[in-house]
Order: structure tokens, then sequence, then C-alpha cells
């Protein structure tokens, strides 16, 4: 069996690997910066993207699709409750159960924070590329969604 380092494609495609992985961190504290999300942790942002991303849930739900006990996740929701970005009501058909939901206050802060990335990744792609690689950067999304999707 060949190692992979003596294989020319496959250490190329490692490097490659390790570069996307690198700069695409970078890009996500930079963008996490620009968005100005405060002091959350990445569970509690996680919880925040799921109610926005898929709409109200349970805490077991929530907690399912984290990976997390629901003791744990209610501990979350707690702190996200109390900061005034998720609220609760009972469950129309099992009132032993809570469905949460993002509040206006953190819709707000949603919006917010998406059109101020969008703002600086916006202005950094007019203002640091060429037309040329503006269109190389737009095949490379190409590409990337191609990896994401497969």
């Amino acid at each position: 069996m060949t190692e992979p380092q003596s294989d020319p494609g496959t250490a190329r495609a490692l490097a490659i690997a390790g570069e996307l992985r690198a700069v695409l961190g970078k890009l996500k504290r930079r963008l996490r910066a620009e968005a100005e999300l405060g002091d959350f942790t990445w569970s509690q942002l996680a919880v925040l993207s799921h109610l926005d991303q898929y709409g109200p849930a349970t805490v077991t739900t929530l907690a399912r699709a984290e990976g997390v006990r629901p003791q744990s996740m209610g501990a979350t929701i707690a702190v996200l409750e109390a900061a005034g970005l998720v609220t609760g009501a009972p469950d129309p058909a099992d009132g032993r159960q809570t469905i949460l939901s993002l509040t206006a206050a953190c819709l707000d802060m949603i919006r917010a924070g998406r059109a101020a990335r969008d703002d600086w990744m916006s202005h950094a792609i007019q203002t640091k590329l060429t037309p040329d690689e503006r269109e190389d950067l737009a095949a490379a999304i190409a590409l990337l969604k191609r990896l994401v999707d497969s």
C-alpha cells in the first residue's frame, strides 16, 4: 500500500485541506468579530442558530441536535432566556413541554450581525480583490459548495 506522502496527488490534497481548514477558521473568527455577538459561548450561539434556521423547538429537540443531555441544554437555555434572546411557551400538544423560540430582540441582533458581516465581506472583496480575483472567488465558492454537499 502506498504511503500518502509518497503519492503527490494525496500529499497535495492533504496540504490543501490543511490550508483550507486554517483559512476558514480565521475567516470564521473574523466574521464573528465583525458581528459583535458578545460573550456567548459556541453552544449558546449554536442554539440560537438552530432556532433561527429550524424554528421553535423543545429543550429535548435542541439537546439531540447539539449532542448534549437535556439537563445541559437547560442550563444553556437559562442563560439565553436571562439575556432576553429566547422565550418559552407551553406546547399546545403536550403541556409538559415548552416550545422555545427567538425573541424579537434576538432576531434584530441576528439581522444586525448578518448585515455587519455582509458589509465587511463585500467591502473586503471590493477593495482587496481585482475583478478577475472576484471571479476566481466565485468559482471557488462553487467548488466549496460541492465539497460540502458531497
